[in-house]
């Protein structure tokens, strides 16, 4: 027997064969789906059976089939706080949020760590597909990028620490996402062939800034839209609609195309320029955990990825406090944006990663 486990299971097909993974490793495991909200947190009504209890029956049957015992966790104020809150508060200051990150920093992370911990379980384990290793010369564990480079999800996992790297498994960076499927229907998971779920498990129905706007009960007031000389060209509806690099939906009829460049929370301005001025050549971050070393000395040539789906950048990092670096790319960076996360790499290796605060 290699330890006592605890396996995040989310419903869907990676978190499943994860759990069977761990299994055939010889762990003692226990299935666990994190409640991560009511309906009524949501906008749903009481009685709604939304994908969250489909989400459940799926995991309960995984683990039935697995043999191993299976427990819902209700986490649903701490995600409200955690997650939701940040949610809105990010695009009531200008900045555009990723809520995946702060569920695996607070909940996955954190919560469910401690949980585990309680409950006299060595490791959690969960379906995301990146790879932990241990540096043989510093001691430090090291989180690297799934081999299935279509499914790498190294860049939502930046903000683990030693000790949580320690305890945590990833069984699924090794394999490719057909192999993980494969796997699932060979042993009749129910949901072998389901769906990827979608990015912000909590909007269930229209756009984010609906579901803002009706969690707060409240309308953003209308402001002006303004150029990069402070000139007013229209009327924006309310700064949490926009994020920068936004072209569509702006309901301006202009000579020429024009992009959200910045938002000024404490004007209530949305900043329009054209495509050029969406560029920035360097970007300062906060809020950082370095995981390679434990403090970048000097300059260091990174490669960096500004949102989960961009390719990597050559730049150079340097920190300038202890909660703070400063990135400058090699070649300038279409809509850098406040709020999101940059991540640092070198090769294969996460070196760290903070949340952009602004961009130059």
């Amino acid at each position: 027997m290699n330890g006592k486990a605890i396996i995040a299971m989310s419903g869907g097909v990676d978190s499943s064969v994860a759990a069977l993974v761990m299994r055939e490793r010889g762990y003692d495991c226990m299935g666990v789906t994190m409640k991560l909200f009511r309906n009524e947190d949501i906008g749903l009504s009481r009685e709604h059976s939304c994908c969250s209890l489909d989400d459940v029956e799926d995991a309960r049957s995984v683990a039935y089939s697995l043999g191993i015992p299976y427990y819902v966790f209700n986490f649903s104020d701490r995600f409200r706080e955690t997650v939701i809150a940040r949610f809105i508060a990010a695009y009531e200051n200008g900045a555009t949020p990723n809520p995946c990150i702060d569920c695996n920093r607070f909940l996955k992370f954190d919560k469910l760590f401690e949980r585990a911990r309680q409950l006299g379980y060595d490791c959690v384990a969960t379906g995301h597909y990146a790879r932990i290793d241990r540096d043989g010369k510093s001691g430090r564990y090291i989180l690297k990028k799934g081999l299935d480079a279509a499914k790498d999800q190294s860049y939502v996992l930046y903000s683990l620490t030693q000790e949580q790297l320690a305890h945590t498994a990833f069984p699924l960076g090794s394999m490719s996402k057909a192999e993980v499927r494969d796997i699932a229907a060979r042993h009749g998971f129910i949901n072998a062939a389901k769906h990827d779920s979608q990015d912000i498990c909590f909007v269930q129905h229209g756009s984010y800034a609906d579901f803002i706007e009706e969690y707060v009960g409240k309308k953003y007031p209308e402001g002006d839209f303004t150029d990069r000389s402070g000139a007013v060209i229209g009327r924006h509806k309310g700064i949490i609609h926009y994020t920068v690099g936004q072209h569509r939906g702006l309901g301006l009829s202009l000579p020429v195309p024009m992009y959200v460049c910045e938002i000024r929370p404490e004007r209530n301005t949305v900043i329009l320029g054209a495509e050029k001025d969406l560029y920035s050549s360097a970007l300062t971050a906060s809020g950082i955990n370095l995981i390679s070393v434990p403090k970048i000395e000097g300059k260091m040539r990174v490669k960096a990825k500004i949102r989960y789906r961009q390719p990597e950048q050559w730049a150079t990092a340097e920190q300038t406090a202890r909660d703070e670096l400063h990135l400058v790319f090699d070649t300038p960076q279409r809509a850098v944006t406040k709020g999101q996360a940059v991540v640092l790499y070198d090769g294969d290796t996460v070196v760290g990663g903070g949340t952009i605060a602004s961009a130059e």
